[in-house]
């Protein structure tokens, strides 16, 4: 006889505050990745805001025709600003960590701002699991 099999429910210590995309998730988003579309669509479902950070911007956006479709992945998030006091403390993470990225940096601060169970979502998961390492708030998610 087969077994049945059993569908893992999320408990609520599991379920996320928030998401946050780096760069290489929304540009994974805007050209369609399923990983990306996957997570973000959980996120939708479960009512969980979803943000970037504004220093991002930068990195995803260029002025060309492609940048409709990160302009419709960004229509659904919240564009979070990088302050003075975030400026500060990602300053202090790259001293910390001796990493390099000052926007890596920038999104992790963002991301454990942002709740207490975070999923970050990026591209670039060695450099943010070393931003993150002293963040117990923040999971980062490589798509």
């Amino acid at each position: 006889m087969a077994r049945r099999q059993q569908r893992r429910q999320l408990r609520p210590a599991a379920l996320p505050d928030a998401v946050i995309m780096d760069a290489g998730a929304i540009s994974g988003a805007a050209e369609g990745a399923a990983r990306i579309r996957a997570e973000l669509s959980l996120a939708e479902q479960l009512g969980v805001d979803v943000y970037v950070s504004s220093v991002t911007l930068t990195e995803t956006l260029r002025g060309h025709r492609r940048d409709a479709r990160v302009h419709a992945v960004l229509a659904g998030t919240d564009q979070q600003p990088v302050t003075p006091q975030l400026g500060r403390s990602a300053g202090e993470l790259l001293g910390q960590t001796d990493q390099q990225d000052t926007v890596d940096a920038i999104v992790a601060v963002t991301a454990a701002t942002l709740g207490s169970r975070v999923r970050l979502l990026t591209g670039d998961p060695d450099d943010l699991n070393a931003h993150t390492a002293d963040m117990p708030n923040v999971t980062v998610v490589p798509v």
